[in-house]
């Protein structure tokens, strides 16, 4: 599939919600667990913080957005953490393993290194092996196992913390 990578916009925000969402409902690859209107998404990505990076991933041939990725400044309360990242990556559920995550995942890293980034952490829930395998197949590594993290429809989820020097 050839793809345009580029920042989020405004207009990009019911596609992003038509992707997340689905993630969401179905309730197993995600601890996001309340879908988001087009409005929150909206104002998320115009209140976006400006070291942050929101790549989405556009299909050419359709022009229709198939997936996003984020990159949060980790805290923003010291200094301390301003190398440090949070990375979360979403593809549509039917586009998935077509080198739309590999995609994104490049042009973020290489983003992230001219915001001054060294370091991106993200969590993986441990039941979401694809994900974690799409993580790890771009240089990242487990560092630890958060126990029962999440507790999404009254289940505890275990979640895998995830890091990667850039």
């Amino acid at each position: 599939m050839d793809l345009l990578i580029r920042e989020a916009q405004l207009e990009d925000a019911e596609a992003i919600v038509s992707i997340l969402n689905p993630i969401i409902k179905a309730g197993v690859y995600t601890a996001l667990s309340t879908p988001f209107s087009v409005e929150a998404e909206r104002e998320f990505i115009l209140n976006f913080p400006p070291r942050g990076i929101f790549h989405v991933a556009v299909c050419e041939h359709t022009q229709k957005v198939v997936g996003f990725q984020n990159t949060e400044p980790f805290a923003t309360y010291t200094r301390a953490f301003d190398h440090v990242g949070v990375i979360g990556t979403y593809v549509e559920l039917c586009y998935r393993r077509q080198g739309i995550g590999r995609s994104l995942f490049q042009a973020t890293f290489e983003a992230a290194l001219g915001k001054g980034y060294e370091k991106l952490s993200a969590f993986v829930r441990a039941d979401n092996i694809a994900s974690l395998a799409a993580y790890l197949s771009q240089g990242f590594r487990i560092i630890g196992t958060a126990h029962r993290q999440a507790k999404i429809n009254g289940k505890y989820v275990d979640e895998i913390l995830i890091e990667r020097f850039l």
